[in-house]
């Protein structure tokens, strides 16, 4: 092959292997940006019906010292037979306009869960199983043993569970988190009734169709909240769920009071208003300025993404720095050929 045709052939392969290597450094750019990361779903909004443990449409039926941390409300029925001995920490509301209110406010909940999307779909049984946040679709649900949620170390994360049919625990079962999950934040939607097993510690708001019905010495942390038929207790404890804050914001407000005092006097006073505007330019070099610092990027879509942003950035700069070096040794070929 001769010289005039290897040098025709570098000037085609150069620019061509730099195009290509600048399009590299674009991709690593955009993803270390976070611009493709999918964000999980926002949680589900319950306006008034978040005030009430417990809401039903026909009645709410009570056996045992039941306990309810917040409000009980029913509509359109109007009676909730057991209280006392149940007892209910906040208000009763029967058929008045604020069950009716937090009812309307139950339906939009209920439709808004109901509708999330995308969606992973899950076999019936929900035991031994350890889920992150997102969204999941079952046909009919049944927890026999204990259920894990892993916030994966976000405490806002919001876990949807769309459940076709009923909702079933066997007895003496739970739902558990871990890293930091938030009670609050769950969301189960059942299309038809739900069924708390005895024993049974259950976590998240239930949002049914028709009725919950919750057995002997079952605890809730959450709501129980049906739209049109009944809910039944015995012997049960309903506490309002915790909502865990964020990492890293102030946890306690500053004590004490600051201790020494400037010293020195200034000197001098200044006479005259100023008058025109400065001349001159200014000499030395300013002193005092924070010294601009690299914020690192928010990492979204879930774990893993700390560790890949270094090593994206790292191949960002060397695509780019290599292009440079390409074009600039194309340069050079041309010039002296």
């Amino acid at each position: 092959m001769t010289v005039t045709r290897i040098r025709h052939l570098r000037r085609a392969a150069v620019p061509a292997l730099a195009a290509v290597v600048a399009a590299s450094a674009t991709v690593a750019l955009l993803i270390v940006s976070g611009t493709g990361a999918s964000a999980q779903p926002a949680p589900v909004g319950l306006g008034t019906a978040a005030n009430f443990s417990v809401l039903a449409g026909s009645t709410v039926t009570n056996t045992g010292p039941t306990f309810l941390a917040q409000s009980l409300g029913v509509h359109p029925g109007n009676t909730a037979p057991g209280f006392p001995p149940g007892i209910v920490a906040g208000e009763i509301h029967l058929g008045d306009a604020e069950a009716l209110q937090a009812k309307d406010d139950l339906t939009t909940a209920y439709n808004d869960a109901a509708g999330r999307t995308p969606f992973t779909n899950l076999p019936a049984e929900l035991g031994g199983a350890t889920l992150t946040p997102g969204v999941y679709r079952l046909d009919a649900a049944q927890l026999t043993g204990q259920l894990t949620l892993d916030s994966q170390s976000d405490p806002a994360a919001v876990f949807i569970f769309q459940i076709a049919s009923t909702l079933t625990t066997a007895s003496n079962s739970s739902v558990v988190f871990i890293n930091g999950a938030s009670p609050c934040n769950v969301y189960w939607q059942v299309g038809s009734s739900a069924t708390i097993g005895t024993g049974t510690r259950f976590v998240g708001n239930i949002l049914a169709q028709t009725s919950i019905t919750m057995n002997t010495g079952a605890t809730l942390q959450g709501r129980a909240l049906a739209r049109t038929g009944a809910v039944t207790l015995d012997t049960n404890t309903i506490n309002a769920p915790v909502c865990l804050q964020p990492t890293g914001s102030p946890t306690a407000t500053p004590t004490g009071t600051p201790t020494g005092q400037p010293t020195g006097t200034p000197t001098g006073t200044p006479t005259g208003t100023p008058t025109g505007q400065p001349t001159g330019t200014p000499t030395g070099t300013p002193t005092g300025f924070p010294t601009p610092s690299r914020t690192q990027l928010p990492v979204t879509g879930g774990s893993g993404g700390g560790a890949l942003v270094p090593v994206l950035t790292g191949l960002g700069s060397l695509a780019v720095a290599t292009g440079v070096s390409l074009l600039f040794l194309y340069r050079r070929r041309t010039s002296e050929s």
